[in-house]
Formats: structure tokens, sequence, C-alpha cells
């Protein structure tokens, strides 16, 4: 297993375990499989495991099997607040404290702010007292690193990050994300403060494996190198120096033995020119079945009244190259819970985004298009919802 550092000089695997895929029986944790996988993934060097208040049953077993085996030195443990639950500081101590029991121990490696997508949520937050509350638990060794989970733009991800002195990150990345949510350029970000980042998603949930074209597994399976699909999408992460650790939601032991094999071989800076232009090529061919010729370059924007023009197009792609739910999932998420995000219905067609596209796109027409499947009347209702519950301002 190979290690990157933290920001106090601390090793953390290269492979990260994923805690909210554990397999099930009868519709609850099967905790003797995921014993073993997770006592195999910690003989191969896996020290940093990932789980949250909200991965139904895992903080629990994650606790029983880690104590049951003597894990507790041995490991990190990451775990997460739900922040759109909470309304004071109270509920913030009780959550934590619950938190602790579930994982029988006294501390927590690395504690996240769960699934920030706007700036008005970390505000909120710190209305509420937040930064002092970190305070005094990292003061008493409660918490060793704070951070947060972000799924929204690149730029609101900048913003949250310029805001707090965070210890690490959590973000979606992997070759089909670079330039969506946080992003390359967000990643590079953190990285150039100091700021370990981890990946979740680096498989896209497994759509860069079991949903790519034809084509393209064609491609892979003649490709020189005989990596598989998966191993591409690892590879190209491992390959950034930016990259601390990379969260696989492992549930079986031929995926914790390849992952682990894979994370002890590929090292910073191993990609060639050709592997680039190979994933290139892997990218292009799952284009083919898009909707739109949207790079996400975002040179369209802003959008004088609020449209997030790269995040539509990009989650009408998703709709017809992975599939309707993944499409409408992605805006929803990380569109849809912004709160000053317009919908696409607010369009003036003012033409001020066309005359700087690149790619020469009739965006005015477009929009409609776009909006009409990716945020029919249904998915604007639970977006309206969501964001009350979930985006609140700062009070």
């Amino acid at each position: 297993m190979q290690y990157r550092k933290n920001k106090k000089g601390e090793d953390i695997s290269l492979l990260g375990y994923g805690c909210m895929r554990f397999s099930t029986k009868a519709g609850r944790i099967d905790i003797g499989k995921a014993e073993k996988e997770i006592l195999a993934a910690v003989d191969a060097g896996v020290n940093y495991f990932d789980t949250a208040y909200l991965y139904s049953g895992s903080e629990a077993a994650l606790g029983e099997i880690v104590e049951r085996n003597g894990l507790r030195q041995k490991i990190n443990i990451a775990t997460k607040l739900p922040q759109y639950l909470v309304s004071n500081i109270a509920a913030v101590e009780r959550i934590f404290n619950e938190e602790l029991a579930r994982l029988r121990t006294d501390y927590v490696d690395y504690y996240l702010m769960h699934m920030l997508t706007d700036f008005a949520q970390w505000e909120r937050l710190k209305a509420m007292g937040i930064e002092e509350w970190i305070a005094q638990k990292k003061a008493s060794g409660q918490i060793r690193n704070i951070g947060f989970s972000f799924h929204g733009n690149t730029a609101m991800f900048k913003k949250i990050l310029d805001d707090y002195d965070w210890e690490f990150c959590l973000v979606q990345y992997n070759y089909l994300d670079k330039v969506s949510q946080a992003g390359e350029e967000g990643v590079k970000a953190a990285a150039a403060k100091g700021i370990p980042v981890m990946i979740m998603e680096p498989l896209r949930g497994g759509k860069l494996v079991g949903l790519l074209p034809d084509s393209a597994k064609k491609m892979i399976a003649s490709n020189a190198h005989g990596w598989s699909a998966a191993e591409w999408g690892f590879r190209w992460l491992y390959n950034q120096s930016e990259v601390t650790c990379v969260l696989s939601g492992m549930n079986s032991l031929e995926m914790v033995q390849e992952n682990c094999r894979i994370a002890s071989d590929a090292a910073a800076g191993h990609f060639t020119p050709e592997d680039f232009a190979f994933i290139d090529q892997i990218i292009a061919e799952i284009k083919r079945t898009e909707k739109v010729g949207c790079t996400g370059c975002a040179y369209c924007m802003p959008c004088p009244k609020g449209i997030d023009i790269p995040g539509l197009f990009r989650g009408w792609n998703l709709m017809y190259s992975e599939s309707k739910f993944s499409g409408m999932y992605d805006y929803f998420q990380t569109v849809g819970l912004r709160k000053e995000s317009a919908f696409s219905t607010a369009c003036i067609e003012c033409g001020k985004c066309e005359k700087h596209c690149p790619q020469n796109i009739p965006i005015r027409q477009m929009i409609k298009s776009a909006g009409r499947e990716v945020s029919p009347w249904y998915m604007k209702a639970a977006i309206t919802v969501a964001r009350k519950v979930l985006v609140r301002g700062k009070r």
C-alpha cells in the first residue's frame, strides 16, 4: 500500500474504505462478511475508513468490527455531521455523541460537515456557533481533523474552502467530473493550500465500469496494459499528486484484493501521454451518446437570471450517457441544492451566453429542451422543498 500525507504529516493510505455499501442480508448489514473484507483491507495496509451518520447501520457495524478486532489504533475513522438536519449546537452535540457511541470510540480522526452544496449552509452553521464547537472538540481531542464533503460547483467549493482553516475535504472526482462539482480546478486549489483531498465516486458509483458503452469496453479490453475499466479510473486519480486518498465502497474480498493491488502499484506521475490520450478516447466514446456538446468550460456564465447552464447541460447529457435517473439526480444534487440557482424557465433569451460559447451551441434553444427533461414539474417541486429544508441561509 502506498501512503500520502495529511496536513500534520501523518500517513493516509492511498486507498480508503468507503463504508456506505456494505453487503446486506435480510435487509441488514452482513457483519460477518463486512468483517472479513475490512480485516483483509487492514492487512493490506488500508488505514482510512469513511462512514456517516445517515449511512444506515454503517457506523454501528464499523464500530463493532473495529472493537472486536482491536483495530482502533491501526486505522483512521472518518464520519460526518448531517448539517442539513441540525438547527442548533445542542443538536450537533447530540448527534456527535450518538456517533461516538455507535463507533464505540471516544474520538473521531476525521470529522466532516456532510454534503455542503452552497456557502449559505456554511454561513448558517457559523451563525449557529459551529466554529466554537469545533475548537472545543479539537482541544479535547474528540476531533483530530476537521473537513467537509461537497457537492456543488467549483466556484462554491472554492468559496467554502477559503473561508475556514480546513484540514481536509471530500469531493466527487473522476475522469468524467474534471469540470463539474469541485472539479480539477477545485482539487488543485485545495492541494495548493496544503489541504488533503479525499475522493468519493472514483468510478461514478460503478458507472465507469458497468455502464460504459460497448465500444469503450472493447477498447479497454484490447489495450496493451491489460487494465480493467476500474483500474483505468483508479490509476487516473492516483496519477495526480493532489489526490490524497480515494474511497472505494468495497463489498467483496476480490474487490478488496484488486483495489489494494492497484493502490500499491500506481504512483503519482506514472501516466504516459499515451495513457492520457486513451482516457480522452474513452471519454469521447461516452460523450457520443450525449445530447449537447457542452465541455463545461463555463464561458457562458454567469447567466443574468441565475441559470447554471453547464450544470443543466451536464444533467441532460447524463440522462442519455448513463440513465434518466442519473441525470436528474445529478442536476438535483449539484444545481438544485443551491440557494440561488434558477430553473431553465427563467431564461429571457438575451443571448449573452451564446456570444461566449466556444462550441457555438444554440444555448437558448437547448436550455428549453434540457429543462423540460431534467427538471419536469415534479422535480421542480422536489427541489423547491429540498431547498427550504437543506439550504437554509444564515439566521
